[in-house]
C-alpha cells in the first residue's frame, strides 16, 4: 500500500468512527468524553483529507492547516481519555500544550525548515498527544482489565513508532542503509493507521464495559443512598454464614427502621423523604467501622453486618446509631425533621440461614416498635418475651 493509498485510508476511517460514534447510543445524550472524541475524530478526518489533496491544494491548507487540525485532533483524543479517567485536569494544559505544537510547526513552516526537521516536529507532537492518552488509560493498570492493558501497551508500541518516525527524518533525512526516508514514513504512517483502529475501538469497547460494570453495580447496590441493596447485602453476609460454624468471634447483625417515615414522606414529599434516607444512612456510616457494612432492604429498612463482633458490642453500636439519628435534624427547605429509629440485634449463629437469622433479628424490631419504638431491643431477650 503505497503512501497516498494510507493517507486517504486514515481519513476515511477516522470518518467511518464519526458516524459509529453518531449511531452509538443514538437516543441518549452523549457524556463529554464521548462529545470530545467525535471531535477529535473529525478533526483527524478534516486533517488527513487535506493531506491527501497535498500537491493538488495550495500548502497553506495541506501543511500548515491539515498540521494543525491534526495536533487538535490528537490533543482532543487524549482530553477525551482523561475525562474518562476522571481526571479532567490535562484540560488545564490542553490549550497551551496545543499553541505550542502549532506554534512550533508554522514557525516552521514560515522560516522554510527543511522538510526532514517539518517531519520531526509534527510527529514529535502527535506522539507527545498520543502518549499523553496512553498515560491516562495506564492510570487505572493495577484495576483495569485486560482490554485497557492490552490498549496501553499497543498504543504504546505505536506511539514509539511514530515518535520514531521524527528522530529518524532528523538524524538520518535521506534513511539509512536499506532503511528509505518514504519506508520510514510509510511505516509511520502505518502505525498512526492501527494506531486509529486502536483508539477507536477500544473506545467503544471500553465505554461498553464501563456500562456494563455500571450495570452489574446497580444490581447490588441502592441507587439512592450508594449502600448495598437486598441482594447485595445478601450476597456478602453468605461467607460470614459460612464463617458462623467455626468456633471463633460471631458476626453480628442489626435491623434498623426509620419510625414513621411514611409520614415523611406524606407531609412533604418523596424528595424530601430521599434527602432524609441520604443523611440518616450518612449519620449512621460515622458510628461503623470500615470492616462493617450497611445495607437497604427496601423503604426505610436497613441492616448492618458487624464482623466479629459479639452481642454486647452489637448493642453497643446499635446504641449509638439511635442516639445518633435522634439527634439528627435534617434540614429541608419547608421544615426541620426529627427521626427516631427502632433497631434489632442478633448474631449469627452456627445452625442459622438467611431466613432464620433475619427472622429471628426482625422479631426483636418488632418488640422494639411495640415497646415503644425508638429503642434497641436485643433478639434473644425479644424470644423471651414471646414465650
Amino acid at each position: 500500500m503505497d503512501i497516498k493509498t494510507l493517507i486517504l485510508a486514515l481519513a476515511l476511517g477516522h470518518l467511518s468512527l464519526c458516524a459509529a460514534l453518531f449511531f452509538f447510543e443514538y437516543d441518549s445524550r452523549k457524556s463529554l468524553s464521548q462529545s470530545t472524541w467525535a471531535l477529535a475524530k473529525q478533526l483527524q478526518a478534516a486533517a488527513w483529507l487535506l493531506l491527501y489533496f497535498r500537491g493538488t491544494l495550495s500548502d497553506l491548507l495541506t501543511i500548515a492547516l491539515a498540521n494543525g487540525l491534526l495536533f487538535a485532533g490528537m490533543a482532543l483524543d487524549a482530553s477525551a481519555l482523561w475525562d474518562d479517567a476522571g481526571r479532567p485536569v490535562w484540560r488545564r494544559y490542553l490549550a497551551p500544550a496545543l499553541a505550542a505544537a502549532v506554534a512550533l510547526f508554522l514557525a516552521g513552516y514560515g522560516l522554510d525548515m527543511s522538510a526532514g526537521l517539518r517531519a520531526a516536529l509534527s510527529s514529535l507532537s502527535v506522539a507527545g498527544f498520543g502518549a499523553a492518552g496512553v498515560v491516562a488509560l495506564a492510570l487505572a493498570w493495577r484495576g483495569g482489565s485486560m482490554l485497557r492493558r492490552y490498549l496501553v501497551l499497543t498504543l504504546l508500541a505505536l506511539t514509539l513508532l511514530v515518535a520514531g518516525r521524527g528522530a529518524l527524518s532528523v538524524l538520518l533525512p535521506d534513511g539509512w542503509s536499506w532503511i528509505s526516508a518514504d519506508m520510514v514514513r510509510a511505516t509511520a504512517l502505518a502505525a498512526l493507521y492501527l494506531m486509529m483502529l486502536t483508539n477507536g475501538f477500544g473506545y467503544l469497547l471500553l465505554t461498553r464495559e464501563r456500562l456494563q460494570a455500571e450495570l452489574a453495580r446497580l444490581a447490588v447496590v441502592d441507587p439512592l443512598t450508594d449502600v448495598p441493596n437486598r441482594r447485595g447485602f445478601y450476597q456478602a453476609l453468605t461467607p460470614w454464614m459460612a464463617l458462623a460454624r467455626r468456633p471463633g468471634m460471631p458476626t453480628s447483625l442489626i435491623i434498623l427502621n426509620l419510625d414513621h417515615f411514611k409520614r415523611v414522606n406524606d407531609s412533604y414529599g418523596h424528595p424530601v423523604g430521599d434527602a432524609v434516607l441520604k443523611e440518616m444512612v450518612d449519620v449512621c456510616k460515622k458510628q461503623l467501622r470500615d470492616s462493617d457494612m450497611m445495607g437497604r432492604l427496601g423503604g426505610a429498612e436497613f441492616a448492618v453486618q458487624l464482623p466479629r463482633t459479639s452481642l454486647e458490642d452489637a448493642l453497643m453500636v446499635a446504641e449509638r446509631i439511635r442516639n445518633a439519628v435522634a439527634a439528627l435534624p435534617v434540614k429541608t427547605e419547608r421544615a426541620v425533621i426529627n427521626l427516631t429509629a427502632s433497631l434489632g440485634v442478633t448474631t449469627i449463629r452456627a445452625e442459622d440461614s438467611t431466613v432464620s437469622l433475619f427472622k429471628r433479628a426482625d422479631e426483636a424490631l418488632q418488640q422494639a416498635k411495640r415497646d415503644g419504638r425508638d429503642r434497641v431491643v436485643e433478639a434473644r431477650a425479644a424470644s423471651m418475651l414471646e414465650v
